[in-house]
């Protein structure tokens, strides 16, 4: 089994995790606020992606909800696991709209790892479940 003092972070990984779930919470918030600003671009580009312009709101808030959860330890597993799925929403809507793999498909992926990256290196509960899921 493992105890709480081998899945605490070390002083290093719980600042890179802070540093990166930073990073990651920056990006994403900037995201969520130009959906619900609906600049021109983000309008723009959600359209050819083929969502209403009604939706592009409802989309920046439901991120919001996820940065927000993400953010706060307490509420970050599931915050992480809230904005993952968003995440795979956006993966879905390029594959459909038939974006180029690297640089639009899997961008939402990379964004993901880096979050639950984040949150693995500051969260000692994480680190415990992964490495004993039982």
């Amino acid at each position: 089994t493992t105890t709480d003092d081998t899945a605490r972070p070390g002083p290093n990984a719980l600042r890179a995790g802070w540093v990166l779930s930073g990073l990651e919470i920056l990006f994403l918030l900037f995201d969520s606020v130009t959906k619900l600003l609906k600049l021109p671009q983000v309008v723009t580009a959600t359209v050819q992606l083929g969502f209403p312009e009604n939706t592009i709101r409802a989309m920046g808030v439901l991120l919001l909800i996820g940065v927000v959860l993400y953010a706060i330890p307490r509420t970050s597993v599931f915050g992480a696991v809230f904005v993952t799925a968003y995440l795979g929403g956006a993966v879905c809507a390029n594959v459909r709209a038939e974006m180029p793999l690297l640089g639009y498909v899997l961008s939402p992926v990379y964004t993901a790892v880096a979050l639950w990256l984040g949150l693995y290196l500051r969260s000692a509960a994480l680190r415990r479940l992964v490495r004993n899921p039982y």
